[in-house]
């Protein structure tokens, strides 16, 4: 049971099966979870923000888990990772700034296993259908060029004012067809986060 008032959660699949007219062979594939919760803070100042940070942890978990189960891999396969939170109208970015809080990225990072990098994040205010992008680095090292990404969320109805939308998304591979150099998936050790 979470701390949130979830009015509802989306998850999105994205699977790239060709790009620029090559074939992708396994397909790409990202997924997005997406809660839509109440912001216990809308509309009025509060100095002390430990609630939404609870929340972004219970959330790190169940979301993270959410795009694991959707691309119906192992935790293990998952190759990268983002966050990000849309706050409403009465909201203050600072609101999705608690939430997004790096307790968020212990469980998400459970939920992908091991996780040494810096879980990427984007923080924005707007109203209900805003796009919200979603950036995604490797799980393990931040210099895998190739899974330099992100992945755009919209839901026509959230956030209301009083609401935050709260992303994770997770994917199973780099961009289609990279070609920028660099380290890569398979020579990245993950000991530091950055190789």
């Amino acid at each position: 049971m979470t701390t949130a008032k979830i009015r509802k959660i989306v998850t999105i699949i994205e699977e790239t099966h060709s790009e620029a007219d090559q074939p992708i062979d396994p397909a790409t594939r990202r997924a997005a979870a997406v809660a839509v919760i109440e912001n216990p803070f809308a509309g009025h100042y509060v100095e002390d923000l430990e609630t939404l940070m609870v929340i972004g942890e219970e959330l790190g978990a169940q979301l993270g888990e959410a795009c694991v189960t959707a691309l119906g891999i192992s935790p293990a396969d998952a190759q990268s990772y983002g966050k990000a939170a849309l706050v409403g109208e009465n909201g203050e970015l600072e609101h999705a700034a608690a939430i997004l809080h790096p307790r968020l990225g212990k469980p998400l990072r459970a939920a992908v296993e091991k996780g040494a990098a810096l879980v990427p994040s984007n923080k924005k205010r707007g109203g209900m259908g805003t796009p919200l992008d979603v950036p995604l680095g490797h799980k393990d090292a931040a210099y895998v060029r190739s899974h330099f990404d992100g992945m755009e969320v919209r839901v026509n109805d959230a956030p209301r004012a009083n609401e935050i939308l709260v992303v994770v998304a997770v994917a199973d591979s780099g961009r289609p067809l990279p070609r920028v150099g660099g380290l890569t998936h398979d020579e990245a050790e993950g000991k530091d986060g950055l190789r």
